[in-house]
């Protein structure tokens, strides 16, 4: 059985931070719009995606706006308190065991088509190493900003490839505030797609 891979989709400023105080450090609709359809997006109407987040990027959602609508919303947790979320969400103690029981439970592979990783530092970090990692979706903030939690250093085997068709290339433009999509794809030396391009 070939494993389930995931991408990582983030936004991150000029000194590396991806958030402050449990929220955003900027306000960029667009680009909430953009990581908002992204994760959505399935060419099989029938299936839907996975993120997975870790406890407080999951509590940082405004409490309206969360669980994540139409997608299966699974939280990383030490400590689970069931009681916390609402019974739709799913609570895994690890990254790989949140993986295992995506591959494991038939009524949930036979409707999953894609598995993001959507925060916070602990998760990107330990999904960047992993195996399993495919891409990383990144929007550069094209500013610094005040913040208090900081996207952890991209691995040397992450190579810039050509963005989706549906993603605006280029410079974009909000609020005053600069910024650009890019995809990073991870490197595999046993990747299963038929070898490594170099």
């Amino acid at each position: 059985m070939n494993k389930l891979k995931f991408s990582l989709i983030v936004a991150i400023c000029e000194n590396s931070g991806i958030g402050i105080k449990g929220d955003l450090p900027w306000h960029l609709k667009n680009e909430l719009k953009h990581f908002s359809r992204t994760t959505k997006k399935v060419t099989d109407s029938n299936k839907k995606n996975v993120v997975i987040m870790g406890r407080k990027t999951y509590f940082g959602v405004p409490e309206s706006k969360r669980p994540l609508p139409n997608r299966i919303n699974i939280v990383l947790t030490r400590n689970p308190v069931p009681a916390d979320y609402p019974d739709d969400v799913i609570l895994c103690s690890s990254l790989e065991n949140a993986m295992k029981m995506l591959e494991e439970k038939e009524e949930l592979k036979s409707i999953i088509e894609k598995v993001w990783i959507v925060g916070g530092s602990e998760a990107y970090k330990e999904a960047m190493a992993s195996p399993r990692c495919d891409r990383l979706y990144l929007t550069e903030v094209k500013a610094k900003f005040e913040c208090d939690t900081f996207f952890p250093e991209i691995p040397s085997d992450f190579e810039e490839i050509p963005l989706d068709d549906d993603i605006a290339s280029g410079i974009q433009e909000e609020n005053g505030v600069q910024y650009v999509y890019k995809i990073l794809q991870k490197r595999h030396n046993n990747t299963l797609n038929g070898g490594d391009k170099n």
